[in-house]
C-alpha cells in the first residue's frame, strides 16, 4: 500500500497528476481544491494517498493532509460513495468544511458538492456524525506531520535554495483541535463538543483556540 509520495510535479491534467519519485512515475487523481493548490510542473510536491484496487482498476488518490484523507476513507466507508463522489465533496468543502458540516448534521452543504444527492448527502452525514470529532482532532498532529514533508529529490544548487510547500495544516485547525481536546477534558462528549466547536468556528473563523473554548461553553451551557 502506497500512503505517500514525495516527487517533482511531472505533468498535470484535469483531475489527475503525474508525480516523478526517482526516476518512477505515479498517477495520482486529486479534487479540484488540491489540484488548485498544486505546485507548477518540475516543482517538489508531497501527498498523501489512498490506493483502491479492483480487479479491472488500481488508482492513487492525493490529498495534502493526513485529515483529509482520512475524510476520503470515511466518505467512500458510506453506502453509495465512490471515490469520485468523495473527491467532488472535498474539493467543494475542503476537509475543514465537511468536518463542519457533518458534525452540525448540514445535509444541504453536503449536497451542494456536484453528483451528491439529497438521500445520499442524509446518509453521509448519518452515518458519519460519530466520525466527526476524530477527524477533527487530528488537526493539531497534521501540522507537525506535515512540517518538512517536501523534501528535496535532488541536492539543491549553491545558488538556488530547496523549495518548500507550505504546511497544509493551518492555525485555524490546531485551534480546532486544541478545543476539542479540552472540551473534552471538561467532561463533554465527543459530539457535543464537535458541534460546540464546529458552529463556533463557523460563526468565527480566524479565532484562536481560547476563543473557541469560550464560544463553544456558551453554546453548551444549558440554555434556561
Amino acid at each position: 500500500m502506497i500512503g505517500k509520495l514525495t516527487g517533482r510535479l511531472d505533468y498535470r491534467a484535469t483531475d489527475h497528476i503525474l508525480i516523478d519519485v526517482r526516476g518512477v512515475g505515479y498517477i495520482v487523481y486529486c479534487s479540484d481544491r488540491t489540484m488548485a493548490g498544486l505546485p507548477g510542473v518540475g516543482e517538489v510536491v508531497a501527498l498523501y494517498t489512498d490506493m483502491v484496487v479492483r480487479e479491472d482498476l488500481m488508482q492513487l488518490y492525493g490529498f495534502p493532509s493526513l485529515a483529509e484523507k482520512e475524510w476520503h476513507r470515511l466518505l467512500c466507508s458510506v453506502q453509495g460513495v465512490g471515490a469520485k463522489v468523495s473527491l467532488a465533496i472535498l474539493g467543494a468543502l475542503g476537509p475543514d468544511g465537511v468536518s463542519r458540516a457533518i458534525a452540525l448534521g448540514d445535509w444541504a452543504s453536503v449536497k451542494s458538492a456536484k453528483g451528491v444527492g439529497p438521500k445520499t448527502a442524509q446518509r453521509i452525514v448519518l452515518d458519519l456524525k460519530d466520525k466527526a470529532p476524530g477527524v477533527m482532532a487530528m488537526g493539531g498532529t497534521v501540522a507537525q506531520a506535515m512540517e518538512g514533508a517536501v523534501e528535496v529529490i535532488e541536492a539543491p544548487e549553491p545558488t538556488r535554495p530547496a523549495r518548500r510547500q507550505p504546511a497544509a495544516a493551518t492555525g485555524a485547525a490546531a485551534a480546532t483541535a486544541g478545543a476539542l481536546s479540552a472540551l473534552a477534558n471538561l467532561g463533554y462528549g465527543p459530539s457535543d463538543a464537535a458541534g460546540a466547536v464546529a458552529q463556533a468556528a463557523a460563526e468565527a473563523p480566524e479565532a484562536g483556540e481560547a476563543a473557541l473554548i469560550k464560544a463553544a461553553l456558551k453554546l453548551l451551557a444549558p440554555k434556561s
